[in-house]
């Protein structure tokens, strides 16, 4: 199944945090917290201004983002639990060097 994002969504997959500690120290799956990072997979076309005009959105396909542990509707997709949440919901772009 393909998604395509209406507007000014996002479709997002989370990106596993380490399961292990600096010093060694495994954390099992349910004592994981929630990762807040993710892959952006889709972006939708924008949202509509006042005047009409489309306005694109900043986010573009394969960007890692940084959002709120309990922000987007969660949704599963082929086996995959992926997130659909409003570029307002995103709080930054990872940017690497």
């Amino acid at each position: 199944m393909k998604l395509r994002p209406l507007a000014d969504r996002v479709i997002v997959k989370r990106v596993e945090s380490e399961t292990k500690t600096a010093s060694g120290i495994v954390i099992p799956d349910n004592a994981a917290e929630k990762p807040d990072q993710g892959e952006g997979l889709a972006v939708g076309p924008g949202k509509r201004n006042d005047k009409g005009e489309l306005a694109a959105l900043t986010v573009k396909v394969g960007d890692r983002v940084l959002f709120g542990k309990y922000s987007g509707q969660t949704v599963k997709v082929d086996g995959d639990e992926l997130l659909v949440m409003k570029e307002d919901d995103l709080f930054a772009v990872v940017e690497t060097k």
